[in-house]
């Protein structure tokens, strides 16, 4: 690597800027146009290539990650960053530098945009063969409930990812009885999609025998983005063929916030934040 820019995060945050500048105009009114519904942009190349095979590279085993595993999804996810190569550290923070999030700002017209130091819900995920996503909103909220989530980052690090293997973003913007727009998870892209109370998305599951691992951070906001937006968690749904599955993830759901009616922060403490050696 040492032919390669200083990887820590300021020199990162300025590399990706440099190549959304050079993209902005394209990506705006691909978010422009798509924001009645699902708001999304992807830039491809984001990275120097050898950055992105880098941190791939450095990516944990799956035994240092946390499988996820139910109805509602199945794959690894990993937030404790200070346990893992300082690269993705590096990388995730870099995507919250005031710089990127500024650009991003601009580019999407919403003037309140806040990162998450605390990575809830964000950080690192892999999957491998059979894993999945179903489709889903994402909590409408970050960890204290104070912000609204608006806008999901998710970098693609996986060399040489085929269309055909599978792990790709679907997005439902017409609802989960219509055809879905399939994003794929190609190496070093990164897509950009506005959550709210309409944002259904999922991940087809990975049908080739490697990992797809992904660099995903939130950023939030004092207001949301949707107007009918009200407090929910997550809530999964059956894909249209798993009819069984969906009403029992509707049943899920509906248990879920009531809980959360009762408990504003939960029952128990979500494990999926980034607690740091200060904390």
């Amino acid at each position: 690597m040492n032919s390669t820019p200083s990887l820590h995060r300021t020199d990162l945050a300025q590399l990706i800027v440099n190549r959304i500048v050079q993209e902005k105009d394209r990506i705006k009114i691909q978010y422009e146009v798509s924001k009645n519904q699902i708001g999304y942009f992807f830039i491809d190349d984001l990275l120097p290539p050898e950055i992105t095979e880098y941190v791939n590279s450095q990516f944990p085993s799956k035994d240092a990650m946390v499988l996820k595993k139910s109805i509602r999804e199945n794959k690894y996810i990993g937030v404790q960053m200070n346990q893992y190569a300082r690269i993705l550290e590096e990388l995730i923070y870099a995507f919250q530098d005031e710089r990127v999030v500024n650009i991003i700002k601009d580019i999407c017209n919403i003037d309140d945009l806040q990162p998450d130091v605390n990575l809830y819900a964000g950080g690192l995920s892999s999957m491998k063969h059979a894993q999945f996503l179903n489709p889903h909103l994402d909590n409408s909220h970050d960890k204290e409930r104070n912000r609204w989530r608006v806008l999901n980052l998710l970098f693609y690090v996986t060399p040489n990812w085929l269309d055909s293997n599978g792990g790709h973003l679907e997005l439902w913007p017409e609802g989960l009885k219509q055809d879905q727009t399939t994003l794929y998870s190609r190496f070093n892209r990164l897509i950009v999609m506005a959550t709210h109370d309409k944002s259904w998305h999922s991940v087809n599951p990975v049908v080739a025998d490697a990992s797809r691992n992904c660099v995903s951070n939130y950023y939030f906001s004092s207001t949301s983005l949707s107007n009918s937006d009200k407090f929910h968690v997550t809530t999964f749904r059956g894909r249209p063929h798993q009819k069984l599955r969906n009403q029992i993830l509707k049943l899920d759901s509906f248990l879920r916030m009531n809980l959360r009616k009762l408990f504003k922060k939960g029952v128990i403490e979500n494990p999926h934040v980034y607690k740091t050696d200060k904390e």
